[in-house]
């Protein structure tokens, strides 16, 4: 049986992963595994991965954030796969095509009976941009980071327990919950098919 591998950079895209390849029903079938920042791919250690699920009849997968451009983002890991000679397929979140990360996508994926929740969240970065602080230079406050936004929309429908307030955590996520997460919605399309069209 060939051996799956799929590098990501940290642990929220781990536990994404995970539970969209458990959707997909190719869990049991794919090890994956953080790589702590792309730039890390780089690193002897990670190149040591690669190389020997390949020499052990592997195929290696590596699902990053496209960031700020996902040309440049894929030139650049292409240029490592070249000069580091290792063979690995690439997926750049969201969807393989524009700038952004894990948390476009996931923001894209909730489930459509929540949208409220995040037109508030909006509503609120828009009111705070009309905001002047004469003590701050810029007067106007600083936006929250948009991982923020994840954060506010699973704390605004879970509940008040500590124990439930935990899955707010990037590594206490349950991408399964349909309540939250719609792993039907059609954007998770490009990764379905590469997944797919990759692992066998």
């Amino acid at each position: 049986m060939t051996n799956y591998l799929v590098l990501v950079e940290g642990v929220a895209d781990e536990v994404f992963m995970n539970a969209y390849i458990k959707k997909l029903g190719l869990d049991g079938v794919v090890s994956i595994k953080p790589c702590n920042g792309y730039t890390n791919i780089k690193e002897q250690a990670f190149i040591n991965v690669l190389q020997k699920n390949t020499d052990d009849g592997g195929r290696n997968l590596i699902v990053f954030d496209a960031d700020d451009d996902c040309q440049s983002r894929r030139q650049e890991l292409m240029m490592i796969k070249n000069e580091k000679n290792v063979d690995f397929d690439l997926f750049l979140f969201p969807n393989d095509a524009d700038q952004g990360a894990l948390e476009n996508l996931l923001e894209r994926i909730i489930n459509p009976v929540n949208q409220c929740v995040m037109d508030c969240w909006s509503n609120y970065e828009n009111e705070l941009n009309k905001c002047s602080i004469p003590w701050k230079n810029p007067h106007t406050p600083t936006t929250p980071a948009y991982k923020t936004r994840i954060y506010a929309y699973l704390e605004a429908l879970t509940g008040t327990t500590k124990e439930e307030k935990k899955r707010i955590k990037e590594k206490e996520r349950d991408y399964l919950d349909s309540n939250l997460w719609n792993l039907d919605s059609d954007y998770l399309n490009p990764l379905k098919d590469f997944l797919l069209n990759h692992i066998k």
